[in-house]
């Protein structure tokens, strides 16, 4: 398709030389005509991400399927995520929005046949849901709702939502604690528990996709379960595992719900929880308006304690990390969501500091990318001067960041945040960032039947393979790059500044029907 994108542009070229006026022929045009070359033809970019998705597929569905993910170098199959075809379900909504009918259909008529009870490794709730439980319930909401003649046999629809029932059904005893903050880690095979904390993220983000599956079903005791723990994060105790206004700890006792410490920020652990507050209200603003003020006072205390700008660089805007009330200069991939967070917020709220600010941080996370060899940003980095590494004192001085962790896991976050960018501005510049990062991944990651996860990102070529295509490069990466290079006219687009959201994503990117 791209291929025919091209020559279709070529041929317009030649048809406009054929039909055009009369031109000068003296010899200074023609010397111009010889050796102007023609314009270049326009790349279809939204396409040519479709042409990586079916790529990607493919090397899935031949190599691994229907385990949990591809291992692209070796061409064989993983089973990180319990062995019910993690890539399969992360890929569902992603193939729904870019009009891939053949691979939905794979996709669903394989879903109804997954017994949720057998599973040879432990079961982490929380990644169960934002992904297996996710994808069903956004798939239903889709194939239900605006995208209902791409299904082939009605009945895969309707398991949808009574497989999302089977799962919730395995995974809710894990909510039996004297305080109702869920245990993460299961044992099915006994049904067991890990007796361990729980974690911030990983209990404050079960909330939308529990509600939304008790407000499909009529079933409120899903969405109980998720709102009694929830309570327990929005209400935190003890007074010292709340450092800042609405900043809050990371580990969390299932027995007394309390607060076991008080080190965070907008990093991996407790991320999604602060994605997760303003993203309710948008699920309904009737009955989480609570949390709507709490991402309000996590947002302004961000701003007021946890924005830094590096010494040599000091009109780059990072998010610290912190225990208690020490600041640590560090921070990660996973945290450049915040900059498409707090937009999402601004526009919501109607509150053009909280755009601004979302918009500065997009820009730190481009410069992470910006700065390396292969145009990818670094799993972990950080920026203070007291503890740059000697081998990168020039890096730091030229670029206002250090390198702590350089490899790429196929993470979705720069561009996401490039994506909820471009849906508040419309600036094009946001395209085109999402467009260069989506070149760079694609040359420095393709290796055998797909995509991979590479070892260094300031190291021309990546610095070798580590064999893995996570199930969130279906999910978000190939996802994000699509829409936002699509028109956005759609109903599940992320809406522009001004008007309502109809959709609202989860934090592995499928997209739900708000109430």
């Amino acid at each position: 398709m791209a291929r025919l994108t091209y020559s279709l542009a070529l041929g317009a070229v030649l048809l406009n030389a054929v039909s055009a006026k009369p031109v000068d022929l003296s010899n200074a045009a023609q010397e111009r005509r010889q050796y102007d070359p023609p314009p270049e033809p326009e790349v279809d970019r939204a396409q040519a991400v479709i042409d990586t998705f079916r790529l990607s597929w493919e090397g899935y569905h031949t190599y691994a399927f229907p385990a949990d993910e591809l291992k692209p170098v070796t061409n064989t199959a993983g089973n990180s995520r319990n062995g019910w075809g993690a890539s399969a379900a992360d890929a569902l909504t992603t193939a729904l929005v870019m009009g891939q009918k053949d691979i939905v259909n794979q996709i669903i008529t394989y879903i109804p046949t997954i017994d949720w009870s057998k599973t040879s490794s432990d079961v982490s709730l929380f990644e169960t849901t934002i992904r297996y439980l996710g994808a069903m319930l956004s798939g239903y909401d889709f194939l239900s709702g605006p995208l209902a003649d791409v299904a082939d046999d009605p009945a895969n629809i309707d398991a949808l939502l009574s497989q999302s029932v089977n799962l919730a059904n395995n995974l809710s005893y894990a909510f039996n604690t004297p305080s109702g903050v869920p245990y993460n880690l299961l044992n099915f095979a006994n049904r067991s528990v890990i007796d361990e904390p729980n974690g911030l993220a990983t209990v404050g983000t079960l909330i939308l996709e529990w509600t939304r599956l008790s407000d499909l079903t009529g079933n409120h005791s899903y969405a109980s379960l998720v709102e009694r723990a929830e309570g327990y994060l929005i209400s935190p105790s003890p007074a010292s595992s709340e450092p800042f206004p609405g900043l809050v700890g990371m580990s969390i006792s299932p027995e007394t719900g309390a607060f076991l410490d008080a080190r965070g920020g907008w990093v991996g652990g407790a991320d999604s929880f602060y994605e997760y507050l303003i993203k309710m209200y948008v699920y309904d603003p009737r009955r989480y308006a609570a949390l709507k003020e709490r991402w309000i006072l996590a947002a302004d205390s961000t701003m007021a304690y946890l924005a830094s700008h590096p010494s040599t660089k000091p009109d780059l805007t990072f998010l610290a990390t912190y225990d208690g009330r020490n600041i640590q200069l560090q921070s990660e991939h996973l945290a450049c969501f915040d900059g498409g967070n707090f937009i999402l917020g601004g526009q919501v709220l109607d509150d053009r500091k909280y755009i601004d600010f979302g918009l500065a941080l997009v820009d730190g996370c481009r410069a992470t990318y910006a700065a390396t060899a292969t145009k990818i940003g670094p799993e972990v980095f950080g920026w203070d001067p007291a503890l740059v590494p000697a081998a990168q004192a020039a890096f730091f001085q030229q670029n206002g960041f250090y390198i702590l962790n350089a490899g790429y896991q196929l993470r979705p976050e720069v561009i996401e945040s490039y994506y909820y960018a471009f849906r508040a501005t419309g600036d094009a510049k946001y395209q085109d960032w999402a467009w260069e990062a989506f070149l760079a991944i694609n040359e420095t990651t393709r290796v055998g039947s797909a995509y991979s996860s590479i070892k260094d990102v300031n190291v021309a070529g990546g610095g070798g393979f580590s064999d893995m295509m996570e199930s969130f490069w279906f999910a978000e990466v190939l996802k994000y790059s699509y829409l936002i290079q699509t028109p956005g006219g759609e109903e599940w687009q992320v809406a522009t500044t001004g008007s309502e959201n109809r959709w609202v994503f989860n934090t592995e990117a499928h997209p739900v029907r708000v109430w």
